[in-house]
């Protein structure tokens, strides 16, 4: 694999493994913790029979994603600024990708959106409003 590649590489794997661990946090972990169970802090609904474990305060679902996707998501960052020291990204851009992996489903969607760009031959650099990436003119633009 060519030095230039790795680091986005890297990111496009931990991007999706940030968001599916987020997903999983946002709309199956903290709801079984939070909403469901008797010891839920707000119940709404009783645990199923049998499932007592995976509901409530002591929900064994909480660690078990909470946890993975925290240190996941250390190395997203890490990963974020490797690449965005490669490609030269300004810092807000730099700043906007490191927090895309903390809003569910915003984290595949720049990933996807940085995976065309990468794909286009722009190498990373986001399009203009004419569809060019930064540094690409056409002929009678110069």
């Amino acid at each position: 694999m060519e030095k230039k590649r790795l680091p986005f590489v890297l990111y496009r794997v931990l991007a999706y493994v940030t968001g599916v661990l987020l997903l999983l946090l946002t709309f199956v972990a903290m709801p079984a913790k939070y909403l469901i169970g008797e010891t839920a802090r707000f119940s709404l609904a009783a645990a199923p029979a049998g499932a007592e474990s995976l509901f409530g305060d002591e929900s064994v679902l909480m660690p078990l994603v909470a946890i993975p996707h925290g240190y996941v998501y250390m190395a997203y960052v890490l990963v974020v600024l490797w690449l965005a020291l490669d490609r030269r990204w300004s810092a807000p851009r730099t700043v906007g990708v490191a927090l895309a992996g903390t809003i569910p489903f915003a984290g595949l969607i720049i990933e996807h959106r940085l995976a065309a760009a990468e794909k286009a031959g722009s190498g990373g650099a986001a399009p203009s409003a004419d569809g060019r990436g930064a540094g690409q003119v056409r002929a009678t633009d110069s």
